[in-house]
């Protein structure tokens, strides 16, 4: 019987812990440690360690109690649709920088439209880590 027991103890499985939201999280909000928490319970698809989210913008509104997914959480947001830009373009030693109209919002690394102010013609360049689109960028 001893060995019975100690045969069920041991066959239990290891509860993974995952990351649920402690308030409901509105799309666009900065994720602060005191949104997460860990759960001992193995969630499908949700996040084992709540640093991966902390200090990240919501993509999408997550309700209290649910679990943090991967794709529910994204880079801040450095660039406000209609916010003014510095639009630079770079070609060798060739620099030349004007004001544009963002037509969308994005995080660093982001592709984004913005309306160039003096030409009014749209131009698509990527997000700087400072805000600033380049134009004409190498990958």
């Amino acid at each position: 019987m001893l060995r019975l027991v100690a045969l069920l103890i041991l066959t239990q499985p290891a509860w993974a812990e995952s990351v649920v939201a402690t308030r409901t999280i509105r799309a666009k909000t900065l994720i602060a440690p005191e949104d997460l928490t860990l759960v001992s319970a193995e969630l499908p698809g949700a996040l084992a360690d709540p640093a991966l989210a902390i200090g990240q913008e919501a993509r999408v509104s997550i309700y209290a109690g649910k679990p943090v997914k991967p794709g529910d959480y994204g880079p801040p947001t450095l660039v406000q649709r209609n916010q003014l830009v510095k639009l630079v373009y770079s070609a060798g030693s060739l620099s030349i920088a004007t004001e544009g109209r963002a037509l969308d919002r994005g995080s660093e690394g982001d592709d984004l439209r913005v309306m160039n102010l003096q030409s009014k013609t749209t131009v698509t360049g990527r997000i700087g880590p400072d805000g600033t689109v380049y134009v004409g960028w190498e990958d």
